[in-house]
């Protein structure tokens, strides 16, 4: 199996969608995708709290689960890294052992705050930063694990400091980088200015939102391209509307779905025929 690392080497880019649960992987895989997204946010929502509620242990406890059943590479994000400088080979060390491909650490301050979700951004200084991204690489055992370095100043302090801290992170051996644009159009500044490869992290709406496809922001220089929300959106509006549903005790609270369809696309999802036929071949022999 190709590493992520060779991956976004190749001729064509990488579209990594959100995967929170082992299902969602494999669902992502048997749709092709050739990695996955382990977003806190997308986490966090999902556990009725955010992203800065979660700790390192519950992500490896859900990057193992995952690896468990799904060989699809997996990008974790990483918020923080849980920690300063020191902390980062504790951390490192922690994703790698869980099976995850990448971690992606961020230049915000530590605990973490909510406020992340409605646009106001505090970030450490980038000396900090760029030390962080050091330990990080230093720390890991596995040469093609990644380490993913963002910023999100350009949304609090501009496009320029973001840019800067960009180039200071590279230079400290981060091998991707992903700068949070303030607006869609810092998007070609990003792409002019920094060195490949780089990270395009979809915004609310996904790719639509952008008014590029995919295969755009890879021509624009943008290798790894991840969606951390639609699939938790489109899930969580289709759970809604079928709760209304039956609540209101609608006949077809599916809205159309063939239920004994939709159960054996699980059954094909999580390998159900093969753990059968090990039965059939063991303790239930002639079933």
């Amino acid at each position: 199996m190709d590493t992520l690392r060779a991956a976004l080497a190749g001729p064509d880019g990488v579209f990594a969608p959100l995967v929170v649960s082992p299902l969602m992987a494999k669902l992502a895989e048997q749709a092709g995708f050739a990695a996955g997204y382990v977003g806190g946010g997308a986490l966090g929502f999902l556990n009725a709290c955010t992203e800065a509620n979660l700790g390192l242990t519950e992500m490896a406890q859900l990057g193992l689960a995952i690896r468990a059943v799904s060989t699809l590479p997996l990008i974790l994000d990483g918020v923080c890294g849980w920690g300063d400088p020191m902390h980062m080979r504790h951390t490192i060390g922690t994703a790698e052992a869980a099976g995850f491909a990448a971690i992606e650490i961020e230049d915000q301050l530590l605990p973490k705050r909510a406020h992340h979700h409605i646009g106001i951004e505090h970030v450490i200084p980038t000396e900090l930063m760029a030390a962080k991204v050091r330990e990080a690489v230093a720390s890991r055992r596995n040469p093609d694990f990644l380490v993913i370095a963002r910023s999100n100043a350009a949304r609090s302090i501009g496009l320029d400091e973001a840019l800067r801290r960009g180039e200071a992170l590279h230079a400290a051996g981060a091998d991707v980088l992903l700068i949070m644009p303030g607006k869609p159009d810092h998007l070609v500044a990003i792409a002019e200015r920094l060195p490949r490869p780089l990270m395009c992290m979809l915004p609310l709406g996904g790719i639509a939102a952008t008014g590029m496809s995919v295969a755009d922001l890879w021509r624009l220089g943008f290798t790894l391209v991840v969606d951390p929300g639609t699939p938790l959106f489109a899930m969580v509006r289709a759970m809604r509307d079928t709760y209304r549903a039956m609540r209101d005790g609608l006949p077809d609270p599916l809205v159309g779905a063939d239920a004994a369809a939709e159960e054996r696309h699980i059954h094909d999802a999580i390998g159900l025929p093969a753990l059968l036929d090990i039965e059939r071949r063991t303790v239930e022999p002639g079933r």
